[in-house]
């Protein structure tokens, strides 16, 4: 007889999931959408507040051209046809947190359509496409205080009322958790390339709806889905999509109907639970917004926009693998954030062996910022901090169980490399220079074929009489030295 795990596993193979994704992205303005109040995060409740985005009567919204120019950039930077011209749309539904009673969106002509990213899944790469790429306002935000029954109350601030925003929607190309996480992790990372957004999911910069159905396999039409909101991290809206289609399937089986409706994610008792009855684009009422003038990106706009397009992160990775014949693996590493892709490339061009500044970060720094909890981006070893290590371990003037010691204070003491190294590390160097031509003279005549390289032009070729000075003397020979008498013997 079949065990339970047996028929859920038996029972999984007969459907498939079908999943679409809705994220939106804050925009990283310093005022609103349509008016002029501040965006900063965590100022006092109901203090960033106006006619405009408290509704009322009268007031009239006027665009903010920095939240196009940076919608418009982000859709470029997503593969996106950018429509010349859209419109803005009123979206009317009640919510506590919605002054106005409506919200100013787009609809059927958004600014952008006809995207993809490119993920990479279990069957190699997969593009999941962008259906588009429209503007819209934040409402405000309901804070909850008890429980319904026992004295709950409910307080609204609506400082996040009108902040901008841009909702990415994917096509239902995706069809496990995994490529959603991976989807969702690829599209923070060219958001944070561009710069229009920070994407931070604690403060709300960036939140994703997740959309998911299962029909049997190989059938065309879709069933009946459910959105999973308000999901505050990529591993929970995973964890959620793995419960909700097992739920849907058990739904099916035990000869059931999946309804229709919008679902909260608990993640303590990793499950979904029904919130309200999902709503249909007719119930919004949507209708042209009568304040607001169409949206015109010409061509002259759209170029300027393009122009400031950055290097994007899966052009860059290839691009470095290249330049600085380091790993795939590495590049990944040293490309997730675009301000660590700057600071590597930066310290690689200065250093004389790029692929040992790549190596190090993956051998001695990635290590220790796991077991101390800390992002890359937090590592008190910099990476102009990895390249001064790595040149002094290429030229012999530390061992490698050197550095390793060094790093860790580095991390005990909080501070970079080259101050931990000036206090730590530096061994009393000689400037014996009788002694250093002695070693010098014994390496010249130890590589006759060397020094027929450097005499034919290939300078280079000097960085090897440095290193091994530097390793027969044990690192004591001071490096400046070493290289005038190099300079100065070969010459």
């Amino acid at each position: 007889m079949a065990t339970s795990v047996e028929s859920s596993i038996s029972a999984g193979a007969k459907y498939e999931p079908v999943i679409g994704l809705e994220v939106h992205v804050q925009l990283l303005t310093a005022s609103k959408i349509f008016c002029s109040c501040s965006t900063r995060f965590g100022d006092p409740p109901n203090t960033n507040v106006c006619p405009v985005c408290l509704g009322l009567p009268g007031a009239l919204p006027v665009l903010n051209r920095k939240a196009v120019e940076f919608a418009t950039l982000a859709a470029m930077a997503l593969n996106c046809e950018i429509r010349e011209t859209s419109i803005f749309a009123r979206k009317n539904y009640f919510y506590p947190d919605l002054p106005k009673g409506y919200q100013i969106s787009q609809y059927d002509k958004p600014l952008a359509e006809h995207g993809f990213i490119d993920i990479e899944s279990s069957s190699g790469k997969k593009k999941i496409g962008i259906t588009r790429v429209h503007l819209e306002e934040d409402a405000g935000k309901s804070l909850h205080d008890g429980f319904v029954g026992a004295g709950e109350t409910t307080a609204i601030d609506l400082n996040r009322s009108g902040v901008p925003l841009i909702e990415i929607v994917s096509e239902p190309d995706i069809v496990t958790p995994d490529e959603a996480y991976e989807y969702l992790t690829r599209l923070k990372e060219i958001i944070l390339y561009t710069g229009v957004s920070d994407v931070n999911m604690e403060e709300g910069s960036l939140r994703c709806d997740a959309n998911v159905s299962v029909r049997p396999r190989g059938e065309k039409k879709f069933g009946t889905k459910t959105e999973v909101k308000n999901v505050n991290s990529f591993r929970f809206i995973r964890e959620a999509l793995e419960y909700e289609i097992e739920r849907q399937i058990e739904v099916i089986e035990g000869g059931g109907k999946v309804t229709q409706e919008t679902r909260l994610y608990n993640s303590v008792e990793g499950k979904t639970y029904s919130m309200r009855s999902k709503e249909q684009a007719h119930d919004y009422r949507y209708f042209p917004e009568p304040d607001l003038l169409p949206l015109v990106v010409d061509e002259k706009w759209r170029a300027q926009i393009r122009s400031t397009l950055p290097e994007l992160p899966e052009s860059r990775r290839k691009r470095i693998v290249s330049d600085y014949g380091i790993t795939a693996q590495d590049a990944h590493t040293l490309t997730l954030t675009k301000s660590l892709a700057d600071q590597f490339e930066s310290a690689a061009k200065a250093a004389k062996n790029p692929k040992r500044v790549a190596n190090l970060v993956q051998s001695e720094l990635t290590g220790r910022l796991k077991a101390k909890g800390l992002e890359i981006e937090q590592s008190p070893i910099t990476m102009k901090g990895v390249a001064s290590s790595a040149d002094l371990v290429e030229s012999g003037t530390i061992s490698g169980k050197m550095l390793k010691d060094l790093y860790d204070l580095c991390f005990d003491r909080g501070k970079d490399f080259p101050e931990v190294y000036e206090q730590e590390g530096r061994p009393a160097q000689s400037r014996d220079t009788s002694a250093i031509e002695k070693i010098l003279d014994e390496v010249i005549a130890a590589n006759p074929k060397q020094v027929e390289q450097y005499r034919a032009g290939k300078k280079t070729v000097a960085a090897f009489f440095v290193g091994q000075v530097m390793k027969a003397s044990k690192g004591q020979a001071n490096p400046q030295l070493v290289n005038e008498l190099v300079a100065k013997k070969l010459g």
